[in-house]
């Protein structure tokens, strides 16, 4: 996916947990971060307390989605997926995609990795890996004042 392309149909999902959303439910407010996990991976759950603090941070200044992208058959127990869930507290709404419906359309192959979208849901950032934060908060925060300056 390419930047300032925007965001797709949140469409696809196998299952989603802590609540469904849709692209209309994201857009017009304010921007929204999608990141991708999966159980299977270590990255994914080192970053989780960052990602967590990052959602709480900015609660009332942007949307977060996460996306569980399996990358094998082991990933695609719903029950352990929740259990992962639970235990890194990803209390945000989940989209479960083992279909790769969402992974595909994003044209994503890695996790975690994060998307973040302005308000009228185009693409301004993408980043792979879990070390990032810091860069991610700068380029969410450079949105935000973009918001800001246009209201």
């Amino acid at each position: 996916m390419k930047l300032r392309e925007p965001m797709p149909e949140l469409t696809g999902a196998t299952e989603w947990l802590n609540g469904e959303v849709t692209r209309a439910d994201l857009i017009g407010e304010k921007p929204t971060l999608i990141h991708f996990w999966s159980i299977s991976c270590h990255l994914c759950k080192e970053a989780m307390p960052q990602v967590n603090q990052f959602r709480d941070d900015f609660k009332d200044k942007l949307n977060v989605v996460a996306v569980h992208m399996p990358r094998s058959e082991n990933d695609l127990n719903i029950e352990e997926i929740k259990q992962v869930a639970a235990e890194h507290g990803i209390n945000q709404p989940i989209f479960v995609d083992s279909d790769h419906k969402l992974t595909e359309a994003l044209d994503n192959q890695y996790v975690p990795a994060y998307y973040v979208f302005d308000r009228e849901g185009k693409l301004r950032h993408f980043q792979a890996g879990g070390s990032g934060m810091k860069m991610l908060e700068k380029r969410v925060n450079r949105v935000l004042d973009e918001l800001e300056k246009t209201e």
